[in-house]
C-alpha cells in the first residue's frame, strides 16, 4: 500500500486535468483561485512507497526563488494566481533524507479559516503562503501530514535573501509570508526546523513589541531571535523569543495568522495565538504568530 506523497502538480485548464488523470495523479477538489477571478486551478498528487516529498514551499516573488533552486527544490511552474491578478505564486517541493526531513503522507487544501484551524488542531501542518495572495479571493492554504509526529526544535529569522539556501540545506522551512507585509521595509521571514524527538522541542514562543517587553522576556530567560521582524518598516522593534524547558508540552506546529478577526477560531481549536502584532507601530497588515502544543 502506498505510504508517501511522491509528486505534486498543478492544473490550470482542462488539458492539464486530462493529462494528470492519465498519469495517475489524484486531484484535490478545491479551486486554488476560489473567490478570485481567474482560471480554475487544482493541486494534484501521486502516492508511492519510495522517494517521498518532505518539504513544501511557496514563492510570491523572484527573490524568494533563488535559494530554493540552489538547495535542490523542484518548482511547479504554474502560476497559482493565473488569470486572477495578484502576485505570481508558485509551489515548490523537496525530497530530503536528512535529520530534519520527515516524509509527507497526506496533502490537502483549505479555503476557509475554520477548516484550516481544525486541520492544524488534528496534527496537520500548514504551508504558510496564501495561494490567493493579493488576488482578493479566499485565503487558500496547502496542509500536509507527516509519517511521524514532528516538533519545532529551532526558530530563526532573516531580513534578506542572502542566506536562504544555507537555511534550506540545514533543514529549515521558511514561513512564506513577509512579517513586514504592507509596511515596506526589509523582506523579513520566520524560519523553523522540525524533529521527531520531543526532548529537543521548543516549549514556548513569545513576541516583544516594545522595550519593556524585551527586558521582561530577557529576565524570564527566553532566548532571542536577533532579527527585528519590523526591520526598516518604521514601526516598533519586534522580536521573536523562545524557550526549551523540560517537563513542558512540546510545540508541534506554528502558524502565521493574517486575519485578526479569526483569532477566536484558532483559539477554539486549541491553538495559542500570541496577540502582539508583528507590524506594531506601522500601517502594515496585522500578523499574529500562533502555535500548537
Amino acid at each position: 500500500m502506498a505510504r508517501y506523497i511522491t509528486d505534486l502538480n498543478v492544473s490550470i485548464n482542462a488539458d492539464d486535468e486530462q493529462l494528470y488523470q492519465s498519469q495517475g495523479y489524484k486531484k484535490i477538489n478545491v479551486d486554488l483561485n476560489k473567490g478570485a477571478r481567474g482560471n480554475t486551478i487544482y493541486l494534484w498528487y501521486k502516492q508511492g512507497n519510495q522517494n517521498p516529498i518532505t518539504r513544501v514551499q511557496v514563492t510570491f516573488n523572484d527573490e524568494m526563488a533563488g535559494g530554493l533552486i540552489n538547495a535542490g527544490y523542484t518548482k511547479i511552474n504554474k502560476n497559482l494566481n493565473a488569470g486572477a491578478g495578484g502576485d505570481y505564486i508558485y509551489l515548490w517541493y523537496y525530497k530530503g533524507s536528512g535529520e530534519f526531513d520527515t516524509p509527507i503522507v497526506e496533502v490537502d487544501v483549505t479555503a476557509d479559516t475554520e477548516s484550516d484551524a481544525h486541520k492544524v488542531s488534528l496534527g496537520w501542518q500548514r504551508v504558510t503562503g496564501d495561494l490567493n495572495r493579493k488576488a482578493r479571493g479566499n485565503w487558500i492554504h496547502v496542509l500536509v501530514k507527516r509519517e511521524k509526529q514532528t516538533y519545532i526544535c529551532d526558530v530563526a529569522a532573516t531580513d534578506s535573501f542572502a542566506s536562504d539556501a544555507d537555511y534550506w540545506k540545514e533543514g529549515f522551512i521558511r514561513m512564506d509570508e513577509d512579517t513586514n507585509r504592507g509596511a515596506g521595509g526589509s523582506k523579513v521571514f520566520i524560519w523553523y526546523r522540525q524533529t521527531t524527538d520531543p526532548q529537543r522541542a521548543l516549549t514556548d514562543l513569545e513576541i516583544s513589541i516594545d522595550g519593556d517587553q524585551y527586558q521582561s522576556l530577557q529576565q524570564q530567560n527566553y532566548r532571542l531571535v536577533n532579527v527585528n521582524l519590523n526591520d526598516r518598516a518604521g514601526g516598533n522593534q519586534v522580536y521573536l523569543w523562545y524557550k526549551k524547558e523540560g517537563g513542558k508540552q512540546p510545540i508541534k506546529a506554528i502558524v502565521l495568522l493574517l486575519q485578526p478577526g479569526k483569532v477566536a477560531v484558532y483559539e477554539k481549536n486549541g491553538i495559542t495565538v500570541i496577540t502582539k502584532n508583528l507590524n506594531a507601530g506601522n500601517w502594515g497588515n496585522y500578523e499574529y504568530l500562533c502555535y500548537r502544543q
